[in-house]
């Protein structure tokens, strides 16, 4: 029950230290793909690698969840600081600053975003379909409308299904600059056909055997 503080505190730890641990791996297999690179490219992901490992301890060992959201925290911005390291190919469209959600305000945000919007998805009607309640969240506070336990069960998922889908989506030009449209107000999200390709993959990524 999340009605539990202590409880409460157990489970969402373990989403957290997951969630990094997953992107730890997201990491280590970029760097094994591409450690020949010249150091420009493995010397960022080796330290964030570090970084990392350090994180999932501190994860573990919060105790309280504003502590522990702190720690989500820090370790996603570590992570994220990466993805320039992670995007192989040279184009400037996919250059990443900095995770922007409402709106996305890049191709890789928007293509971010919309992958996430997937997997919170999949993970609701998953919860509902066992019978459990997923407005009933640990690390994500309950709120009215907010599918709580499927954001919490989402982040450990986001890494290893969504974001190496991003990429392996740029990097290997399935997507291109033209698949992106940018708003007056600044968002930028996928065309309608563009969209039919993410779903494509999505559909042929959920098959695969984690």
């Amino acid at each position: 029950s999340a009605d539990d503080p202590d409880r409460t505190l157990a489970i969402a730890r373990h989403c957290v230290a997951a969630k990094i641990a997953n992107t730890r791996q997201v990491l280590q297999r970029a760097l094994r793909d591409h450690g020949s690179d010249a150091d420009t490219r493995s010397a960022p992901l080796t330290t964030a690698i570090q970084h990392l490992s350090h994180r999932i301890d501190s994860a573990l060992r919060a105790t309280t969840l504003d502590t522990l959201r702190g720690v989500e925290g820090d370790a996603a911005d570590t992570y994220f600081q990466t993805f320039n390291q992670l995007i192989t190919i040279d184009e400037p469209s996919f250059k990443f600053t900095t995770r922007s959600r409402r709106p996305p305000l890049d191709p890789l945000n928007a293509l971010l975003s919309f992958l996430y919007s997937l997997l919170a998805h999949d993970l609701r009607s998953a919860c509902e379909s066992v019978g459990l309640d997923a407005a009933v969240g640990f690390l994500h506070r309950d709120r009215p409308g907010r599918p709580g336990l499927a954001l919490d069960l989402m982040e450990e998922f986001r890494p290893i299904l969504a974001d190496r889908l991003a990429l392996s989506l740029i990097n290997r030009r399935q997507l291109t600059a033209k698949d992106f449209k940018y708003e007056e107000s600044g968002a930028v999200t996928l065309h309608g056909d563009s969209r039919k390709t993410v779903l494509t993959a999505w559909q042929q990524r959920k098959q695969d055997e984690l």
